[in-house]
């Protein structure tokens, strides 16, 4: 068992979650894994699946370097250069299935920016 927890722990996050999909999916094996990938890929499959945990590896390791804040602050930034106005930004994190506190804290740094 702690050879599969060390190679778990040294694939981070994104190990994690492809073992609680594997968990989910009711399979064991390699069906356990293809049907996770494939759950985690949505309509893109299995292709879509990896990509996402390539995707998990990078948003955990900004994460880890700077800070949720700084992270979110810095997506705003980008999101206002862009070309995106406040408004469009607000309803979008409205419709976001995320905290009320974390749309809030959003929200509020929203109105600290021009």
């Amino acid at each position: 068992m702690d050879k599969i927890v060390n190679k778990l722990a040294a694939l981070g996050v994104p190990g994690l979650v492809l073992l609680v999909a594997m968990a989910v999916t009711g399979w064991t094996g390699a069906a356990a894994i293809t049907a996770a990938l494939a759950l985690l890929g949505g309509p893109f499959g299995m292709l879509g699946g990896i990509a996402v945990l390539g995707i998990l590896t990078l948003v955990a390791n900004g994460l880890a370097d700077y800070g949720f804040e700084a992270l979110f602050k810095a997506v705003v930034e980008a999101l206002r250069d862009n070309g995106k106005s406040k408004q469009d930004i607000e309803r979008e994190i409205r419709s976001y299935p995320i905290s009320s506190e974390l749309k809030q804290k959003i929200r509020d740094y929203l109105r600290t920016i021009d």
